[in-house]
């Protein structure tokens, strides 16, 4: 006879779910506090979004030194952890945050979703939006609370990301703008997929692909890079995706492969040419005007 403690679910050295609904998150119990990070200059502070379900986020900007009146790119993004584990204060995405702010020298805000199975799907998605709509209030003189968004984030290059769930979510949330627009004039310039985290019940067939799945011509015309690790066993939906969209002749879509590595290799090897390599990528489609010499090696 099944007992609450029996386990139903378990990723380790992630996740493990009981029967009694206990959940026990390994990963999420390391944190590392808001700081300026000695290394990058990238100075970092946390924010409450909506107090009533606990969304928050982890905001980002450069040391902008005599650029510190120019407006630079706002990046929003979205952890991964198959929408049941991870936050934004884990070492390794704050320390991959630092390094890709200080890069890609871009405002970046990174979310704190409720995660499953305590809140199940659509929450992530509705906090996620939620978040959204809280970045886009700081445009044009709006009433954003945030300082740093609203004095130096140029929302006219505003970006979504996210790495595995977080892909997903990123391309949710594109769609959603798409669809139902953002205050203040602020639209959804591109949005950068790393290592997508779609489901299907096929080898590539995917949730955004699938029939009866909304026209992914609610996402607008935006510029799109999708980055896919080839040993990832998730790699033929991310190209999937890039085909539907060069099929449809959507807009401007870009596929960056990664021979010999896995699934977010770059948050365990952050230093690894692949990882390096991978980072130019995201540089150079945040910032079509920055020369190869002003991105940081």
């Amino acid at each position: 006879m099944a007992t609450e403690d029996e386990i139903i679910f378990e990723l380790l050295p992630l996740i493990r779910i009981y029967k009694s609904g206990r959940v026990e998150r390994y990963q999420d119990n390391e944190t590392v506090p808001a700081s300026v990070d000695p290394a990058t200059g990238v100075s970092s502070k946390d924010v409450v979004i909506a107090a009533d379900t606990g969304v928050s986020a982890r905001l980002y900007v450069p040391g902008l030194g005599s650029d510190s009146q120019r407006r630079i790119p706002v990046l929003v993004y979205y952890h991964g952890g198959a929408f049941c584990f991870g936050n934004p204060f884990m070492p390794i995405l704050h320390n991959y945050l630092n390094s890709l702010v200080a890069r890609a020298h871009v405002v970046a805000v990174s979310i704190n979703y409720r995660l499953a199975p305590e809140h199940p799907i659509p929450a992530a998605y509705d906090d996620s939006w939620k978040a959204l709509r809280w970045v886009a209030s700081h445009a044009n003189g709006g009433p954003g609370p945030d300082r740093w968004l609203a004095d130096h984030a140029d929302f006219d290059r505003l970006f979504l990301a996210g790495d595995s769930a977080g892909a997903n979510i990123a391309h949710h949330m594109a769609m959603r703008a798409g669809a139902e627009g953002l205050q203040r004039g602020v639209g959804v310039h591109g949005v950068v997929l790393v290592h997508p985290y779609f489901l299907g019940s096929e080898p590539v067939e995917i949730n955004p692909l699938a029939d009866g799945a909304p026209s992914l011509a609610g996402m607008g015309r935006k510029r799109v890079l999708v980055c896919v690790a080839v040993e990832d066993v998730l790699r033929d939906r991310g190209r999937a995706y890039c085909h539907r969209l060069r099929e449809k002749r959507w807009g401007e879509v870009e596929l960056y492969e990664t021979d010999g590595k896995g699934h977010t290799f770059h948050f365990f090897d952050p230093t690894c040419d692949e990882a390096l390599a991978q980072d130019r990528a995201i540089c150079r489609f945040l910032d079509r005007e920055r020369t190869k010499e002003s991105v940081k090696e």
